[in-house]
């Protein structure tokens, strides 16, 4: 495909690369450090940039289909090291891990875009909020949330600034208003698709966890 966006800026392929950091930060901070409240800080960029990327995906990938065939495989192979590096468990069924957010999440902008009418396609975003919760995914409602204001905003970027800005005021936890400063990095965003390494991106976040896990266990 070729890249159009302005040559000034951030790619996709950057905006990854500082997304699955700062998620490491934070994974490293709620298994390893939790007395290093900083590192969880840092994580609070990484969702709000997957999620954008993700609605970025879904407008610049050939195959929709193919896109959420990854990410539902990576939700299998990643919930296991999930369980293990959160709740030292093989398998819990009340915590599942954000790539099946991220997978509710793409299956919503794929019927969202299909209906015209507005009071429909918030039917929508509403059955995958509630599907997110019923599956008790990572970042739940919330998250599916933040992905619909992503896409409803994407023509007026200020308002999806804004939007993402705010939504991490919502939490009771105050840790997340960090992830504001998420914004800065997106709206740099330059329309590109930068270097490939789209399986790394996949493969980092199961194996991170496993060596997080086995880490914990160690020391």
């Amino acid at each position: 495909m070729e890249e159009t966006g302005r040559k000034s800026g951030i790619s996709a392929f950057e905006l990854k690369v500082l997304a699955i950091v700062s998620m490491a930060a934070d994974h490293v901070g709620a298994v390893l450090c939790p007395e290093m409240l900083f590192l969880r800080y840092v994580g609070r960029l990484a969702f709000p940039i997957f999620a954008f990327l993700l609605v970025e995906g879904y407008y610049h990938t050939g195959n929709v289909r193919k896109y959420m065939a990854r990410l539902g495989v990576f939700a299998l192979i990643s919930e296991i090291p999930f369980d293990l590096a959160f709740h030292e468990s093989v398998w819990m069924l009340e915590k599942q891990n954000v790539f099946f957010t991220l997978f509710i999440g793409l299956g919503m902008l794929r019927l969202a875009d299909k209906e015209r009418e507005i009071i429909t396609r918030i039917g929508v975003v509403i059955l995958a909020m509630w599907a997110a919760e019923l599956l008790h995914t990572d970042y739940g409602f919330r998250g599916i949330l933040l992905i619909a204001v992503f896409q409803m905003a994407r023509d007026k970027k200020a308002a999806q600034y804004i939007g993402g800005a705010v939504w991490n005021f919502l939490w009771r936890n105050r840790i997340q208003s960090a992830g504001a400063l998420a914004m800065i990095p997106i709206a740099l965003y330059n329309g590109r698709k930068g270097r490939s390494m789209k399986y790394f991106f996949y493969l980092f976040y199961p194996v991170h966890l496993l060596i997080l896990y086995f880490l914990a266990y160690i020391f």
